[in-house]
C-alpha cells in the first residue's frame, strides 16, 4: 500500500532501507535522507521544499538505482554522489539541485560503461551537473537555464525540445544529441564539436547567423 498525504518535517532518514516503497501527495520538508537505500521507490507528486524555503531535502550518496520521481517539488535538494542509475525524473522541479559527484552509470570495466536516466519536462534552472556524466540518455523537454554543465557529458542523449542559456553550450559534450526543436541561440559552430548532432532546418539559420552567414529562401 502506498503512503499517501503524509507530512514529514525535519525528519531524519538517513542509512534507511526504503527499497521498493510508493509515497503520494506527501510532503517532505529538511529531511535527511543520507546514505539511505531509496532503490526502486516510486515518488508521485510528493514535495522535498517548503513553499517559500532556500533549503530542500538531501540524499547525499543515497542509493537512488531506479527511483522514480514523477511530479514532483525537488528544488534545492542535495544529490551529492548519489547513486542514479536508472533513474526517473518526469515533470519534476529541481530548480537549484546539486547533482555533483552523482553517477547515472555502470562502470563494467575501466574503459567500458553505460548510462541510465529518465530526466524529461523538467525545470533544471541553476541545478549543478559539473563534471557529471549522463549519456545516451532520455533528457527531453529540460529547461536548463543557468545550469552547471561544466566538464558534463551528455553525449548521444536526446535534448530535444529544450531550453539552455547562451553561455552553457561550451560547458558540455554534446556529440551524437539530438537537439532538434531546441533554440541554439549563442551555440557558436567553431568552439563546439557537433559531430552526429541532429537538427530540423529551421536550426541551420541559427547556426549560421553566429558565422555572418544570412540563409535566404530558395
Amino acid at each position: 500500500m502506498p503512503t499517501t498525504k503524509k507530512d514529514f518535517i525535519d525528519h531524519d532518514f538517513s542509512n534507511h532501507d526504503f527499497q521498493g516503497m510508493r509515497f503520494e501527495q506527501c510532503n517532505f520538508y529538511r529531511c535527511n535522507f543520507n546514505r539511505s537505500d531509496l532503490s526502486d521507490v516510486e515518488f508521485i507528486e510528493c514535495s522535498f521544499v517548503e513553499q517559500g524555503s532556500i533549503e530542500g531535502c538531501r540524499f547525499d550518496y543515497a542509493n537512488l538505482r531506479d527511483t522514480s520521481f514523477k511530479q514532483c517539488r525537488l528544488s534545492m535538494s542535495s544529490f551529492v554522489g548519489a547513486s542514479c542509475l536508472g533513474i526517473e525524473f518526469r515533470s519534476c522541479d529541481l530548480k537549484g539541485a546539486n547533482f555533483v559527484k552523482a553517477s547515472f552509470e555502470n562502470q563494467i570495466s575501466r574503459q567500458s560503461y553505460f548510462c541510465m536516466a529518465y530526466i524529461t519536462g523538467c525545470n533544471l534552472s541553476y541545478a549543478n551537473f559539473s563534471g557529471v556524466r549522463i549519456e545516451k540518455c532520455d533528457l527531453f523537454e529540460n529547461r536548463w537555464n543557468g545550469a552547471n554543465l561544466q566538464g558534463a557529458s551528455l553525449r548521444h542523449s536526446d535534448l530535444s525540445r529544450s531550453e539552455f542559456s547562451e553561455d552553457a553550450w561550451e560547458q558540455f559534450q554534446m556529440q551524437g544529441c539530438d537537439l532538434t526543436h531546441t533554440e541554439l541561440n549563442g551555440l557558436n559552430i567553431r568552439r563546439v564539436k557537433l559531430d552526429g548532432v541532429k537538427i530540423c532546418n529551421w536550426q541551420q539559420e541559427q547556426l549560421l547567423d553566429g558565422l555572418g552567414i544570412l540563409v535566404l529562401p530558395d
